[in-house]
């Protein structure tokens, strides 16, 4: 059974950083390109990073400089590393691969 779950979302102040995670089951992981969209209330979901098979990687450009996407192809991880946070970075986090979609992970970006 294929499954995505996310996990390492938070409240975090401006300027700060967080690291999302999401665990992949049931794929021939190395076969797929990895993704990660956002979703803020009253929004439409978008495209925030990619990352092929091949390891090219690929920013929307308003995270461009700030994200770094990554995948650990042994453990069957994806990451998003998020730094310089600002309030506009507010969304539920999802993951993809293929057309599976995990449950997303909360980022809040207050003071």
């Amino acid at each position: 059974q294929k499954q995505l779950v996310e996990s390492g979302g938070g409240l975090v102040q401006p300027g700060g950083s967080l690291r999302l995670s999401c665990a992949a089951s049931g794929f021939d992981f190395n076969s797929y390109p990895v993704d990660w969209y956002r979703q803020a209330p009253g929004k439409q979901r978008e495209a925030v990073a990619s990352m092929s098979t091949s390891g090219a990687r690929g920013y929307a450009d308003f995270v461009k400089g700030r994200f770094t996407i990554s995948r650990d192809s042994t453990l069957n991880l994806v990451y998003l590393q998020m730094n310089s946070l600002k309030s506009e970075d507010s969304a539920v986090y999802y993951c993809n691969i293929d057309t599976f979609w995990g449950q997303g992970t909360l980022v809040t970006v207050s003071s």
